[in-house]
Formats: structure tokens, C-alpha cells, sequence
């Protein structure tokens, strides 16, 4: 069995070492002329960090990021709204992990390498079609340099390419662009002193306005510093389509950005705008997603990651979920009688599950804490019990970690 993957992303490489612990045979075609690190920080749920330690991932990983220890929710004055431990810090038989996306990406590529050997790994080839034929799926790539296409076939086809997938508009013909939730992020990273012991993570605001704050990485020259990761997010006109539309690689400027932060956060423990100004430079994308289909998998080729279910970058889950939709397949694959019977029974685990996941975080998915209490407490609290009750703040971000997959029993029983 060999498996064509279109997208050398995180799902991407993930999927093809998944596939190639499983025995079967996986190459990767990327349509970037390298597989760079690219983007700023993410977290890596314990499920998903599940996989990555089962294919023996996790001392590389400890090296190249963080094992969250806390989440605080807090409104914009600092005050906090939700607090509770992460990772193996709450009981679970893996951590949470806080990581500069290309660091992950490095790891990821570095074993895929060597496990798969370069010549599966494939860099500047554009997917531009692909057509069943017979028992056999056949992909048609284009380079930037050369003339021509190069064809290459296998027994399936999946579409790990992003929120702009060829696959999927192959599929989908009419779904138009991702739809704009018209509110901007904007990330970076620099090194900064400290915060607590150097493994909380603090999102602090309003839907309106939002400051993420956790460190991704320890560098042991120096003590009592982390890189560290920061994001705003805050709602503009949602009447404009933005430009660069769900483009990582879009400079972010610098007043622009502060006009959502200057005067608006009083966090007692950090200056946003201080962070910020020291920060070389950042970047900014537009909030996208894509509405939900009714089908992944059509005969032998099938949707993965991003390209299946491009999600708000909420509650931690966009990496997460590509990486557990590379496990379900590879399981599928190893057990069913046909590709597409291992196609067909991957789409019906997966889709119904993160379909749920993306309309979730349409509403802020567990960051919905902070927003109810902003609604209720625009100038702060003294008691956040007569603001919102323990259980109903617990019912927001429990029951996100639950309908998501990762809660504590959910994952200490799954295998991983």
C-alpha cells in the first residue's frame, strides 16, 4: 500500500510517520520550495502529545518547546476568571506542550526523513489534479522550475494542504472562499524575563479584544528568561474582506496593533504593550474558517487537517486535530479490507467530531469563560462567584475539553 499526501505541513508529516509505524509505504509533496519555520507559537494537547510520544517524538519535543503547567483565564484587568493545572501537572499520562510551530514542524520533518528516507519527502511540488484510475489514484504536481507536470501515483490521496486545499476545491468546487470572522490576530515571540516558574499560559480579555501570553521555549543560557509567545485578538470591520486572506507570512504593524491593547488591558503582572514594542517582527492573519461538509473521503482520496476542518485558533485544537486525524486514518488503513472502506469508516470517526469542534469555537470555545464574565463585569469584579458560578464556569471549559476529546479520563484510557 503507498499513500499520496498532498501538504508537508504539520498533518502532513504527521500522517506519513503515523502511516509508516503502521507498515505502509507514505510520500509527501509540499508546494513550497522548503519546508521552513514558519508561523509563532501553538499548544499541543495531551492527546494529540499521545501520538507524537507513541512515535517516540517527545524527547526531541521537550527540547524544542514547554510543558504548560497552568491556564489562567482572566478578564482584562488582570483578574482571574478560570485557573487550573495542565498536562501531567493535572494527571494526565502526557503533557500539554507550548511550541514555536516550526519547531514542531523541524521534528516532525527531521523524523520523517529519516524514517521514510528524502527521496519521499518532496519540496516545490504543486498539486494541480488528480483522477482515479482503476485500482490506483493518479496526482498530477507542477514545479516552479522546470517545464511540464510530474505524475505520481498510489492507492489513495490525501489532502493535508491547508485551508486552501486544491483537494478540497477539487471536491468542493462552489465553497468559495474561507469566510472571515472579521476579527485579526496578531502574534509574535521575543524573549522576555520569567512569569511565575516559566510554564503558565494567561488569555486575558474579551472576544472583542484578547491578549494570549505563554512561554514556548527555555533557553538554558538563559536563566530567568523564555521565549515567549504573544497574540492579540481583536474584532475590526466585518463588513471588509482582508487581504492575504489566512496567509501566516502577512507583516503585522506595529500602531495598528496597539490601538486593540493601549489602555485596554491592566494585567498587574505584565505591560502587553511593553511585550509588544520589544518584539521584532510579528505577524497577522485574518480569523477564517470553512463551514463544515457532509463528506471527506470519496473512492481513494480523502481530507486531512486544515484542508477537512479549518478552525478558529481556539482552545488549542487546530494542530491537535490534525494530528489525531493522522492516527484514526493510519489505524483505518491497517484494519479495513479496501482503501475506501478505511476512507469512508475515517471520515465517519473523524468529521462528525471536529465539525462539532469548529462550530464550537465559532461561539470562543472554552475562551467563552472570559467573554460571559466580560458581559457581566465590564469594570471588573470582587467576587467572581456572584458573577458566574464555579459551575458555570467549569460547564464552559470542561465541557470544551470533553467535546474535543481531551479531557483527563478521555485520554489517560485512550492508547495512544
Amino acid at each position: 500500500m503507498k499513500i499520496l499526501i498532498a501538504g508537508g505541513g504539520i498533518g502532513g508529516l504527521a500522517t506519513a510517520l503515523c502511516l509508516h509505524a503502521a507498515g505502509i509505504e507514505a510520500e509527501v509533496f509540499e508546494q513550497a520550495p522548503s519546508i521552513r519555520e514558519l508561523g509563532v507559537g501553538i499548544n499541543v494537547l495531551p492527546h494529540a502529545v499521545k501520538t507524537l510520544a507513541t512515535l517516540g517524538l517527545l524527547p526531541a519535543l521537550d527540547e524544542a518547546g514547554i510543558r504548560t503547567r497552568e491556564l489562567i483565564y482572566a478578564n482584562r484587568f488582570g483578574q482571574t476568571v478560570w485557573q487550573e493545572l495542565r498536562g501531567m501537572d493535572a494527571g494526565y499520562d502526557t503533557p500539554q506542550l507550548s511550541i514555536h510551530r516550526g519547531k514542531l514542524l523541524q521534528v516532525l520533518l527531521q523524523a520523517a526523513m529519516e524514517r521514510l528516507g528524502p527521496t519521499r519527502i518532496h519540496v516545490d511540488h504543486k498539486l494541480v489534479g488528480f483522477q482515479e484510475r482503476d485500482d490506483r489514484v493518479v496526482a498530477r504536481f507542477e514545479r516552479t522550475e522546470g517545464s511540464g507536470s510530474i505524475e505520481a501515483d498510489g492507492d489513495a490521496l490525501i489532502g493535508a494542504d491547508g485551508i486552501h486545499s486544491k483537494v478540497r476545491s477539487t471536491l468542493y468546487p462552489d465553497q468559495g472562499q474561507p469566510t472571515w470572522s472579521g476579527i485579526m490576530i496578531w502574534r509574535g515571540a521575543v524573549d522576555w524575563p520569567v512569569y511565575q516558574e516559566g510554564r503558565t499560559m494567561v488569555i486575558a480579555g474579551s472576544n472583542t479584544s484578547k491578549f494570549v501570553f505563554y512561554p514556548i521555549l527555555a533557553d538554558p543560557t538563559k536563566p530567568g528568561r523564555r521565549l515567549t509567545n504573544w497574540a492579540v485578538m481583536a474584532r475590526t470591520d466585518a463588513e471588509k474582506t482582508p487581504p492575504g486572506r489566512g496567509d501566516w507570512n502577512r507583516a503585522g504593524h506595529l500602531e495598528e496593533t496597539l490601538t486593540f491593547v493601549r489602555d485596554k488591558f491592566q494585567l498587574g503582572f505584565l505591560d502587553p504593550v511593553s511585550l509588544i514594542e520589544a518584539t521584532g517582527p510579528f505577524y497577522e492573519y485574518p480569523n477564517c474558517d470553512r463551514d463544515p461538509v457532509a463528506r471527506w473521503s470519496f473512492g481513494r482520496v480523502s481530507l486531512l487537517g486544515d484542508a477537512a476542518h479549518p478552525m478558529y485558533p481556539v482552545g488549542s485544537n487546530g494542530a491537535s486535530q490534525a494530528i489525531l486525524d493522522a492516527t484514526c486514518l493510519a489505524e483505518h488503513l491497517s484494519w479495513s479490507a479496501s482503501i475506501q472502506e478505511a476512507l469512508s469508516a475515517y471520515d465517519a470517526e473523524r468529521r462528525t467530531a471536529t465539525s462539532e469542534i469548529v462550530l464550537a469555537n465559532r461561539k470562543g470555545g472554552p475562551e467563552g469563560v472570559i467573554d460571559m464574565v466580560e458581559m457581566r463585569a465590564p469594570d471588573g469584579f470582587d467576587d467572581i462567584e456572584r458573577v458566574a458560578t464555579y459551575q458555570e464556569r467549569e460547564a464552559i471549559v470542561r465541557g470544551y475539553a470533553t467535546m474535543a476529546g481531551f479531557a483527563r479520563d478521555q485520554v489517560n484510557r485512550s492508547g495512544g
